[in-house]
């Protein structure tokens, strides 16, 4: 089930993000995340405060998140989209994780089309994300989800880890 998180859940989330860097350390390494610096439960804490935090929970198990709002951060600005929007015409999603014992379930997908769905709902024109140029898994799920490569470029990944060779996403809604 998909629903937006609550404060309950936020030990939770945060597990699942200190999981993930821990499981990338032993495994191959898709994304640029550090723990303890980006994701961490103050970024859930955010997302949760501005009522953009959602949860995947199976099972009364919290297995994924996603961080939304509609804040662009400041280097999509210099990004071709193929629209011109406004952030409040724009979900951004900024963090989409799943835990990895929770990899290929399909969790990602689901998230993907609930948020997706939450923002035709309310009348936007475009669902917008980034991601590494390394993280291929990611990338190949936004393509086959009708995601457009808009760009290549730098970003600082959560505001704090800098990363050159990231991909910039556009969906039109």
């Amino acid at each position: 089930m998909i629903r937006p998180a609550t404060s309950g859940d936020l030990d939770a989330v945060a597990a699942t993000y200190r999981a993930h860097c821990r499981y990338e350390k032993t495994h191959t390494a898709y994304t640029i995340f550090q723990e303890d610096v980006y994701p961490t439960r103050a970024d859930a804490e955010k997302a949760l405060a501005a009522g953009g935090l959602y949860v995947y929970e199976d099972d009364g198990q919290i297995l994924a998140s996603a961080s939304t709002n509609h804040v662009q951060p400041p280097e999509y600005a210099h990004v071709p989209w193929q629209i011109d929007a406004t952030d409040d015409e724009v979900l951004v999603l900024h963090l989409l994780l799943v835990a990895p014992d929770a990899h290929g379930r399909g969790i990602g997908t689901a998230l993907l089309d609930d948020l997706e769905t939450r923002a035709h709902e309310q009348g936007l024109k475009a669902l917008r994300l980034d991601t590494g140029g390394q993280n291929l898994p990611a990338a190949s799920l936004y393509q086959k989800r009708g995601f457009h490569l808009a760009a290549k470029g730098a970003m600082d990944v959560g505001g704090k880890i800098a990363h050159a060779d990231h991909l910039f996403f556009e969906k039109l809604l």
